[in-house]
């Protein structure tokens, strides 16, 4: 299928690994031209150089926190000339509030929550003064399925949840399109960080992680690619009357209603 986004210029937070390289290495497959930003040059180099060999496309770096205050200023005057937003960047820590310090609360939301919301500031009014741009905001299921346990990640997630609805029910007024997905569990590194640390906790034993992760749907975790192929439908104009709207990609999770 061709998604019609050849020449298009995508710009992808957080984009050296994960979700974020795999977005980035499907909309260069799809002919995209892309700007990766992380924090680590290293990093950086190793997903360009693997967007080059796999896709025969260049990537342009750019190393760069997203948690400062003047990041997304930055960004926007190195990359004006952007088509599609993918805003990725961020690692917010688990814990219940008791357990997040103050400090680790607002430094993560630096990045993510108010990351996502400056990057969007300072790129909405490019794109509405061209008369088009697609904004995709990865968010997490967090924010739907909220969790003591990761009460920073299910606030952030959830007010970029409404914000994304919020700022995409009228963006397509002037010819740009907001939206995001929701990813569930999902096959990165920091999901398995994370599933070590949970066996550790209930079960005793780190080692015991698959028994954890047998219980996701299909008991299995998310392939990033299946992320990344939807993103490159969303960021298409094939689906160019789509805004507004946050998808779930969960395996189900967030439509379990039963409590046994």
């Amino acid at each position: 299928m061709d998604l019609k986004l050849t020449g298009r210029k995508a710009l992808v937070t957080g984009g050296s690994k994960g979700i974020g390289l795999a977005i980035a290495l499907r909309l260069a497959l799809e002919g995209c031209e892309i700007v990766l930003v992380a924090r680590s040059q290293s990093e950086l180099e190793s997903a360009a150089a693997s967007i080059s060999a796999q896709a025969g496309r260049h990537a342009g770096i750019t190393a760069l926190d997203m948690g400062s205050a003047a990041a997304a200023e930055r960004l926007c005057r190195l990359h004006p000339d952007i088509d599609i937003l993918v805003n990725n960047a961020g690692d917010i820590p688990g814990g219940s509030i008791e357990q997040v310090s103050a400090q680790a609360l607002r430094d993560s939301w630096n990045v993510k929550v108010f990351g996502y919301m400056d990057l969007i500031r300072e790129y909405l009014p490019l794109m509405r003064a061209r008369g088009h741009g697609v904004i995709l905001n990865i968010i997490g299921v967090a924010g739907e399925m909220v969790d003591a346990a990761y009460v920073a990640g299910s606030a952030g997630n959830a007010a970029l949840i409404a914000m994304t609805r919020a700022v995409g029910s009228t963006s397509l007024e002037y010819g740009v399109r907001v939206l995001g997905i929701n990813p569930g569990p999902v096959a990165t590194d920091r999901m398995m960080r994370i599933l070590h640390k949970r066996a550790a906790e209930r079960l005793g034993n780190a080692e015991r992680w698959p028994e954890l992760q047998a219980r996701f749907p299909a008991g299995r975790a998310a392939d990033v690619d299946e992320i990344a192929a939807t993103a490159a439908l969303l960021c298409s104009p094939l689906s160019g009357y789509t805004s507004g709207t946050v998808f779930n990609i969960d395996g189900g999770l967030s439509s379990r209603q039963s409590i046994a």
